[in-house]
């Protein structure tokens, strides 16, 4: 079962995909901060000097006297996280089909079958499915 489980690990797939959990789990990370520290701040200013983690509506008083907050400032900011994501992963995914078909152009094409023999007693082209040739009669093996 062991070895099992390691042949599982090591197939190429697998290792692929914990790679890219991995990586993507940084990038996120990274565009978190870029959206939290580098955009919202110059678009907060923009908008009259709004902290966007700080935007909610108080919904009611808590049991402890704390204010009950919907936070959508935070929601906000999450959204254009996911944003600045999605259009980098679709941009990624852009390029590398725009790679794969460059390489594809590249392969030239096989020929095509041939569609004509040469007759071996008259040396006149014939169509390769002739049993006889229409030019000498010759019978074709």
């Amino acid at each position: 079962m062991l070895k099992e489980f390691r042949q599982f690990i090591m197939r190429g797939n697998v290792v692929d995909l914990a790679v890219a959990v991995i990586v993507g789990a940084a990038f996120g990370k990274i565009v978190t901060s870029f959206v939290a520290d580098i955009i919202m701040p110059p678009l907060g200013m923009a908008m009259g000097h709004v902290n966007f983690t700080d935007l909610a509506v108080k919904l009611s008083d808590g049991k402890d006297g704390k204010p009950v907050l919907l936070k959508y400032g935070n929601f906000l900011q999450a959204v254009f996280d996911f944003t600045l994501v999605a259009m980098a992963i679709f941009a990624m995914v852009k390029a590398m089909n725009t790679l794969q078909n460059l390489r594809k152009k590249e392969e030239p094409a096989p020929p095509p079958p041939p569609r004509t023999k040469v007759c071996p007693e008259c040396a006149m082209d014939i169509p390769v499915t002739a049993r006889k040739c229409g030019h000498c009669t010759s019978v074709l093996a």
